[in-house]
């Protein structure tokens, strides 16, 4: 049996998404920047696109830009962000995304910003008190949190963090790559400056993502070249992963609800059979349903010999997950967010993440598999 839950680093492509993109392929080749008939069709599936995303999110056409991915989104609001607005100072977690982290690392290195984190509490939630404390004590500044934590799934609220920005005047960015498609986002509500999208995650293609600037700010070019993008980023674009993009947040706004109940069934089924079976197990992050995102569960199992190879054991026996353990006092790599919640680095932390293709019957094999590791 295989079994695959690791659908927080990626989804399996929807079947009706591969139809769609096929069929751009094959009837629609021409150049959408070319003005004649068939850079005409190509330019109109870019268009319809962008609006079928931008109705979805309750915003305009005219704020999301394509990009390759998530990383570049989140590169490109941060960057933008420190040399458009002046920005010297930025507030963010020690557990967000490497795209973010390291990102704001690198420049803060460079001597570009004064960098704060957020206290985060042990389950690795943030302190919203204390985030308004960083934004009193300092001049104008950029925060950048993430609505969902990769690893443990922890839910941040982004909309009291958008209302305690614009309390102080800062500009915010958050990647909500976790969280696009899974749940609602009303743009028109938010009040963000910079949110960010990247199809993979939503059993859309992989390549291509987007950047939602708020039209209360103008940031310059992305990347400079040709017109496209309406001259914000050049480079022709990848026309067949936009199409397939636009058709995956359509079909996960479509399913939204009835896909939530299942997983998040799946996964509290999971983590009841996992106390059943394992005793000694910790689930790291948030559990309450309402403060976790419910594609994810990362559990702490009990110590072992040669714990590095729970994940390959459970490779060998046809199950994809993904996880690591805390750093220790750098003697390994391990995860930086499990080492910010001060998780025990001589347990194993495993990531299950889950979609609305996985079944109870994987997660009833995946269980035995790991009751025959602990034994």
């Amino acid at each position: 049996m295989r079994v695959y839950l690791d659908n927080a680093a990626t989804t399996p492509l929807d079947k009706d998404v591969l139809q769609t993109m096929v069929s751009v392929m094959e009837n629609h080749y021409g150049n959408p920047s070319s003005i004649h008939a068939h850079g005409r069709e190509v330019r109109t599936l870019v268009e319809k696109a962008r609006k079928t995303i931008a109705t979805l999110l309750n915003t305009a056409p005219a704020n999301i830009f394509f990009t390759s991915g998530g990383t570049e989104a989140d590169n490109t609001a941060i960057k933008s962000s420190i040399q458009d607005f002046g920005i010297t100072h930025v507030i963010t977690s020690k557990i967000e995304h490497h795209a973010v982290g390291h990102t704001l690392e690198l420049l803060e290195k460079q001597g570009k910003i004064k960098l704060s984190y957020v206290n985060l509490d042990e389950n690795g939630s943030i302190d919203y008190h204390h985030l308004e404390e960083l934004l009193q004590a300092n001049k104008r500044s950029l925060v950048s949190l993430m609505q969902a934590n990769n690893e443990l799934g922890n839910l941040t609220d982004i909309n009291r963090v958008g209302e305690i920005c614009e309390k102080y005047d800062a500009i915010f960015h958050s990647d909500t790559v976790q969280t696009m498609g899974h749940y609602h986002h009303d743009l028109k509500q938010l009040k963000a400056h910079f949110i960010v999208g990247a199809a993979h995650k939503l059993h859309g293609p992989k390549g291509v993502g987007f950047l939602y600037v708020n039209p209360s700010i103008k940031i310059k070019p992305m990347m400079n070249g040709g017109a496209q993008e309406r001259n914000m980023r050049g480079g022709t674009e990848n026309v067949y992963g936009i199409v397939g993009f636009a058709k995956a947040l359509e079909i996960a706004y479509a399913d939204m609800e009835s896909h939530h109940e299942k997983i998040q069934e799946l996964k509290t089924y999971m983590m009841d059979a996992l106390k059943a079976a394992i005793p000694d197990i910790h689930i790291n992050g948030e559990t309450d349903a309402d403060k976790s995102l419910y594609t994810v569960l990362n559990v702490c199992f009990p110590k072992m010999d040669m714990a590095d190879m729970l994940l390959f054991n459970l490779d060998i026996n046809g199950i994809s997950a993904s996880g690591g353990s805390a750093c220790s006092s750098g003697s390994n790599i391990g995860s930086h967010v499990l080492t910010a919640i001060n998780a025990d680095p001589e347990r194993p932390a495993v990531r299950f993440s889950f979609s609305k293709l996985n079944t109870k019957e994987e997660i009833d094999y995946t269980i035995e598999k790991l009751k025959e590791v602990f034994k």
